[in-house]
């Protein structure tokens, strides 16, 4: 599965029974009560270089469940996306932790492995013992080696734990039903509650067969338009509670952030008109083929930014800035509750119809939360499918410039023999990171850019 991170867990200490002393002597054989229990704390992950806490979104497995390694135990949601996360060992998943829904931060503990059922009382009296555990936490902040075992003996003997079996309905999935588990992202969830739609009715779309927001959208649109005298299209928007206070999502949190951060840098705009018949007549012929006008719009940028590596550069410490070696093109993708770019690596160098099936991967990863955020060396801001004409972009951090594009529309122009005719143009604006780039810098970039999208027989090589 793509996105997915491997659970590291730690040996707990565990009390043992020792052998008892023998006489001298006399043959001595093993205590048959003696247990050698191995109990893994299974830690929150780091599922990125800025993440302090994670979410749980949804345990897969229940607790008494079989594991073997490799498997999904947990849905975290970061604050950049949502992952599967997998074990590295074999065992039982004896105790959960956190429950879904609340926050853990990296490298405390969420739940306890067990490596046989016998395993499964002991670790859950461990978990419900806080002050083990937060001791246990507070000593050894970073995951001691895999093998380490404590064996210490006890000032009495203690009952050999019996088995407990693994816990019916009270630990199953919220979202699953019949024992199936369905599969989806935290948005559609709640899509899914306030247009009262039952996810166990609806095909997920997304990788792996994850429920996405327009999936549930669709089904609370079929379930509507099925009603006698129900109109053909029908709202599938949820209500909103007028008045009410929402908290940000993690994928919010990082953008007020980003967006904070961004009032910081000195911009500044440069705006240019460009002609896109000769573009639109390309899109046509090879639309059939995959390629969509946002790859065309990024191929195009790219192959000028070749041209003009200091609009590729960026400035990180306001004392220097870097010439960037790859041309990585970012672009902006709307998505529930925000938006966030999946970034076209070395996009120069590949052709328009890789670089449009490749957008499409990363769009679809996104759409299912499945993306984790990356920083590109250039950013695309497309608006033009919603018929806005022309507006501002803030700059992303890090990077040295952001290009906003807007809707191809017809327009009356003046012609070159002095008449007037009918051409289609598009507006294009520009912010950029004045410490570094300066206004006639973008301005030969949007000339160069111009010419290619005004003869863009290079952009199919």
């Amino acid at each position: 599965m793509a996105n997915v991170l491997h659970l590291r867990s730690s040996f707990l200490p565990s009390s043992h029974l020792r052998r008892a002393s023998a006489a001298p002597g006399t043959a001595t054989r093993r205590d048959p009560r003696r247990i050698q229990a191995k109990i893994r704390e299974i830690f929150m992950p780091a599922l990125s270089s800025t993440m302090t806490e994670g979410k749980i979104v949804s345990w897969i497995r229940s607790e008494g469940e079989k594991l073997s390694k490799g498997d999904s135990v947990v849905v975290v949601e970061s604050d950049k996306a949502d992952m599967d996360v997998e074990t590295f060992y074999d065992g039982y998943l004896a105790a959960i932790m956190v429950e879904e829904g609340s926050v853990a931060p990296v490298g405390s503990a969420i739940a306890l492995l067990a490596e046989s059922e016998d395993e499964i009382a002991l670790a859950k009296s461990k978990a419900s013992s806080p002050s083990e555990s937060e001791s246990g936490a507070a000593a050894s902040p970073s995951p001691p080696p895999p093998d380490q075992e404590t064996l210490a003996p006890p000032a009495s003997p203690p009952p050999i734990p019996t088995p407990s079996p693994p816990m019916a309905a009270s630990s199953a999935h919220p979202a699953s039903e019949g024992g199936r588990r369905i599969v989806a992202t935290p948005y559609a969830k709640k899509l899914a509650k306030d247009l009262k739609v039952d996810l166990g009715s609806v095909a997920g779309t997304g990788p792996m067969g994850r429920i996405v927001a327009k999936d549930v959208e669709a089904a609370a649109a079929a379930v509507v338009t099925s009603l006698p005298g129900a109109p053909v299209q029908a709202p599938a928007s949820p209500a909103v509670e007028l008045g009410s206070v929402v908290p940000f999502t993690a994928m919010q949190e990082t953008m007020s952030s980003n967006m904070t951060e961004s009032l910081s840098i000195p911009t500044f705009r440069v705006g240019y008109t460009i002609n896109t018949d000769a573009l639109e007549v390309l899109h046509k012929k090879i639309k059939s083929k995959g390629v969509t006008m946002t790859a065309l719009l990024a191929k195009a940028t790219s192959m000028a930014l070749t041209k003009h590596p200091v609009v590729n550069s960026s400035c990180r410490d306001g004392k220097s800035f870097t010439y960037n070696s790859s041309i990585n093109i970012a672009v902006v993708v709307a998505m529930d509750g925000g938006f966030i770019t999946p970034v076209l690596e070395d996009a120069d160098k590949l052709d328009v119809y890789s670089l449009s099936r490749k957008l499409n991967e990363l769009v679809d990863k996104a759409g299912a939360n499945q993306l984790q955020y990356n920083t590109g060396t250039f950013t695309l801001s497309d608006l033009g499918e919603y018929g806005v004409d022309r507006f501002d972009a803030t700059l992303p951090p890090g990077t040295g410039a952001i290009m906003a594009v807007g809707a191809s529309q017809p327009t009356l122009v003046g012609t070159k023999d002095g008449r007037i005719g009918v051409k289609r143009q598009m507006q294009v604006n520009v912010t950029a990171d004045h410490r570094v780039i300066y206004g006639a810098d973008v301005a030969a970039f949007l000339q160069t850019l111009a010419k290619i999208i005004e003869d863009p027989k290079d952009l199919t090589l």
